[in-house]
């Protein structure tokens, strides 16, 4: 199934530049059964055939009714031939595998709490260059009945796994939750989704902001400011791509600012996303629970993280 044209809402000239010429929105697979197209979103590129990765919302089994997440692997040939995902069974026991995760054997656990206190539920993450691990840390999983009431804010922390140390970066927030550099990792975004509640409830007077962070050498985090405001819905996952435009998956599709927070355009998809990834050459792969979209933006548009 693909959308027209009209998916493509244009608030300012210069989304030109991003969307392209003749730009397209089709659904790449559906799964009617359950929603497994939550998060992640992980795509490795290959000679022979890439790869997306996604995790699943939640799964309630009907005997134990515990809480789980299932894992897909998602086929894109080259040929031609349509994608087609496979539910991956690890060989390790993964209750809950939300977001990228590596499910084979080699899993290592960095860290689960700040000193004494555990965290919260770590939420998103992204990796510097100096090879430090940035996170956000909302109260979410306490609230989805997961994880143990929180005893710390919630707040921005930075490991750095060559000294084992762990700091806190920003505070302040009601729910912090996406996170990513600029891709010269001079500027972080944070998104603050504190107007959506664990529960699913929604208070629309809390904030649905998009912060932006000066990064220093020491690091510290300074002079924040918002930086843009999802209009409807919260902003959860974000990306940053090469001429530094952020996009973040809201209630509406896929929301796209400038590097000055000007409302560019939007990929419309009814559902809202919750988290996406660029492909290759003007890919990117849209999460839309029991969808994955793909939309084929302008050849020059190109992830922060891959550049390809």
């Amino acid at each position: 199934m693909a959308a027209d044209l009209s998916s493509f809402q244009r608030h300012d000239s210069a989304v030109h530049n991003i969307f392209g010429d003749a730009p397209t929105l089709e659904v790449l697979l559906e799964n009617k059964d359950y929603q497994f197209a939550h998060e992640a979103g992980v795509f490795i590129p290959s000679d022979n055939e890439d790869t997306l990765y996604v995790t699943s919302n939640f799964i309630t089994d009907q005997e134990t009714r515990q809480k789980r997440t299932q894992i897909s692997r998602v086929v894109l040939p080259k040929d031609g031939s349509k994608a087609r995902a496979e539910e991956i069974n690890p060989p390790t026991v993964l209750p809950l595998p939300n977001g990228g995760v590596n499910y084979l054997h080699g899993i290592v656990m960095l860290v689960d709490k700040f000193i004494s206190r555990p965290f919260n539920s770590p939420n998103d993450v992204v990796a510097h260059k100096d090879g430090s691990l940035w996170f956000t840390d909302p109260k979410y999983g306490s609230e989805q009945g997961i994880r143990p009431p929180p005893r710390l804010p919630q707040q921005v922390y930075r490991f750095d796994p060559k000294t084992n140390s762990i700091r806190v970066m920003a505070d302040g927030f009601g729910r912090p939750n996406g996170i990513a550099f600029s891709p010269d990792q001079k500027i972080i975004y944070i998104t603050d989704t504190d107007s959506t509640h664990g529960d699913g409830s929604k208070d629309e007077s809390r904030v649905s902001q998009i912060y932006a962070f000066d990064v220093t050498d020491q690091p510290f985090l300074t002079n924040r400011r918002v930086f843009a405001m999802a209009d409807v819905g919260i902003p959860d996952g974000i990306k940053t791509d090469q001429e530094g435009n952020v996009y973040s998956g809201c209630g509406d599709g896929i929301n796209i600012w400038s590097p000055g927070g000007v409302l560019l355009g939007k990929i419309l998809i009814e559902g809202g996303a919750a988290n996406f990834c660029f492909g290759r050459d003007g890919q990117m792969f849209i999460l839309n629970e029991n969808k994955i979209w793909v939309a084929q933006l302008g050849g020059r548009t190109k992830g922060a993280l891959l550049n390809i």
